[in-house]
C-alpha cells in the first residue's frame, strides 16, 4: 500500500480529479476574507512579529484549550512567562494533538510560511523557534507581507460601532495591494442584560456626539454610526447570538427596558428579550436600506467556566457548542424582515451540526430571485471549521440548497497565519467534488466543475458583497 507524504501535493485530495480541480483552479484564486478578527492596528503598522509565539499563542484560544487539556500550567498559556517558554510548551503539546485539526494546521503553517517540514516537538522546539524568529523579520512575513503572500485581495475585520476606523481610513489612502475593510458588530448595544451595558451605551452616544436618553435616540445614534461605517467601506454587519430574538415587537416595553437599565434599575428577562427583538428588527431594516450583508453567528454557549472568566475574561477558551433551538426563531426573524420588504442579504452560521439541515432549508425559504444566493447557509464555523465539520456543512448545503451559489470560506481568526485555512477548505471542497466524479455521481467535465470551484473560492463572494 502506497502511503502519501504528509502535507504533500495530494494533501486531502484522494484522486486525480480532486488534484486537478485544486491545483489548476482553486489554488490560483485570490482570497476574499469577508469575516475575520485580525488586528487592523497590526495591518496598519505593518507589524513585524517578535516571535512565532506572538502569532500563534497571543490570542488563539483553540491552542490554549489544547494546552490545558494536555496539562500545561496556565502561566505558560496566558501568564507572564517569556515567548520561548510558551512556545516550548506548545511544541510539547503539538504531537499529541494528532487527529485534532490543530496538528495539521500547525504543520501546514510552518510549511507554507517558513518552508519548515520538520514535525514540531519538544526536542526541536529551540531550533524551530530560532529559525522562525529570524524569518519573521523578513518583509514578506510582516503583517502586510503575509496578506500579500496569501493572495488576499480583501480582508474584513470585526469592529465595534464606537470605532472611529482610523486604521482603515489611513490604509485606504495607501497602495497596499489589498483592501482592509470594517464590519459593523453591535452586540454590546443588543445585549442589554450584560453588566457593562449602561457604560457602553454612554460610550456609543459619545461616538455620535449625542446622548442616548431613549430608544429613538439609540436608533438615531446607530443609524449615524452605520452611515459612518458605510462611508468608510463597510458593507457587512455581524451578530453573535445564542439564537434569534423574536418576542412581540412591543416598542413601549423596549423603551421601558432601556430607560430602566440606563437609570441603574434591574429589568426582567422578558423585558430584555423584547428589547433585543425590537433592536435586531430595526437593525435588520437599516442593513437592507444600505444594501449590507447581515451575518448571524448562532449557537455559541459562552463563558461556561465562571471561575476562569473572572480571572481571564471573555474569549479565553471556555466557550462551547450550545444546544439552543434555532429553527422557529430564525423563521420568525427572517420572515418579519421579508414581510416588510427589508430582508438584507443574510449569511447564517450554525455552531451545532445537528442544525445543519435546519439552517440549510431555512435559507431556501427566503431566496427570492433578487440576488444569487441572497440568504446563505454560512461556512462551517469555530468548532466545526475542520475536515469533518466542513464536509458536513458542504453536504447539507449541497443536498438541500445550491453549493454552486455558496460564497465560500473565511478565516474567522485573530491570526494572520490562519489564511492557510482557505487552502485547507479549497482542498476539501475539491476532494468532495472529485469523489463524486470518480463514483459516477457527477460528470467528468473538468472545465465546468473547475468554474464552479472558482466561483465558490472567489467569484461568488466578489459578486455578493458590494465592496
Amino acid at each position: 500500500m502506497k502511503i502519501k507524504p504528509f502535507l504533500g501535493d495530494q494533501f486531502l485530495l484522494e484522486n486525480s480529479v480532486a488534484e486537478e480541480l485544486y491545483h489548476n483552479y482553486a489554488k490560483k484564486q485570490p482570497v476574499i476574507d469577508y469575516h475575520s478578527h485580525i488586528s487592523d492596528e497590526d495591518v496598519y503598522s505593518d507589524r513585524q512579529f517578535e516571535s512565532i509565539t506572538r502569532v500563534w499563542l497571543e490570542s488563539d484560544h483553540s491552542k490554549w484549550r489544547a494546552m490545558r487539556t494536555y496539562g500545561i500550567n496556565e502561566k505558560f498559556i496566558t501568564g507572564n512567562t517569556d515567548d520561548y517558554q510558551k512556545f516550548e510548551k506548545w511544541a510539547q503539546t503539538v504531537p499529541y494533538t494528532l487527529r485534532n485539526p490543530l496538528f495539521q494546521w500547525t504543520q501546514l503553517e510552518l510549511k507554507r510560511f517558513f518552508s519548515i517540514e520538520k514535525l514540531l516537538n519538544k526536542e526541536n522546539a529551540k531550533e524551530i523557534y530560532a529559525e522562525t524568529k529570524e524569518k519573521l523579520q523578513l518583509p514578506e512575513l510582516s503583517s502586510r507581507g503575509i496578506l500579500k503572500k496569501m493572495n488576499v485581495e480583501i480582508a474584513v475585520t470585526t469592529d465595534d460601532p464606537v470605532s472611529e476606523l482610523v486604521n482603515h481610513k489611513n490604509i485606504s489612502k495607501q497602495k497596499c495591494g489589498f483592501k482592509l475593510l470594517p464590519t459593523f458588530r453591535p452586540d454590546k448595544a443588543v445585549h442589554i442584560d450584560k453588566k457593562d451595558f449602561r457604560q457602553y451605551i454612554q460610550l456609543l452616544g459619545q461616538s455620535a456626539n449625542m446622548p442616548i436618553l431613549d430608544f429613538s435616540d439609540l436608533i438615531e445614534v446607530l443609524t449615524s454610526r452605520i452611515d459612518y461605517f458605510h462611508e468608510n467601506g463597510c458593507r457587512i454587519s455581524d451578530h453573535g447570538l445564542e439564537y434569534c430574538y423574536t418576542e412581540n415587537l412591543d416598542y413601549q416595553v423596549a423603551e421601558k427596558a432601556l430607560k430602566r437599565k440606563m437609570s441603574g434599575m434591574d429589568i426582567s428577562t422578558h423585558e430584555a428579550v423584547v428589547y433585543k427583538s425590537v433592536l435586531l428588527f430595526e437593525l435588520g431594516k437599516m442593513y437592507a436600506d444600505n444594501n449590507w450583508v447581515m451575518q448571524l453567528h448562532l449557537g455559541a454557549m459562552r463563558n461556561n467556566n465562571s471561575r476562569m472568566f473572572n480571572i481571564l475574561g471573555h474569549d479565553a477558551g471556555y466557550d462551547s457548542i450550545g444546544d439552543f433551538s434555532q429553527g422557529k426563531n430564525l423563521s420568525v426573524f427572517l420572515n418579519r424582515l421579508d414581510a416588510e420588504g427589508k430582508l438584507p442579504k443574510t449569511i447564517i452560521y450554525n455552531l451545532n451540526p445537528k442544525d445543519n439541515e435546519v439552517v440549510a432549508s431555512m435559507a431556501g425559504n427566503f431566496n427570492d430571485g433578487s440576488v444569487k444566493g441572497k440568504v446563505q447557509f454560512g461556512a462551517a464555523w469555530w468548532f466545526l471549521d475542520q475536515k469533518d465539520g466542513i464536509e458536513k456543512q458542504l453536504n447539507a448545503l449541497s443536498n438541500i440548497g445550491m453549493l454552486s451559489c455558496f460564497v465560500g470560506m473565511l478565516s474567522d481568526s485573530r491570526s494572520l497565519f490562519s489564511y492557510s485555512r482557505h487552502e485547507y477548505f479549497r482542498r476539501i471542497l475539491c476532494n468532495l467534488i472529485g469523489k463524486d466524479v470518480v463514483n459516477g455521481e457527477l460528470p467528468n467535465d473538468i472545465e465546468f466543475l473547475g468554474s464552479v470551484v472558482n466561483d465558490i473560492s472567489y467569484h461568488n463572494a466578489r459578486m455578493y458583497f458590494d465592496f
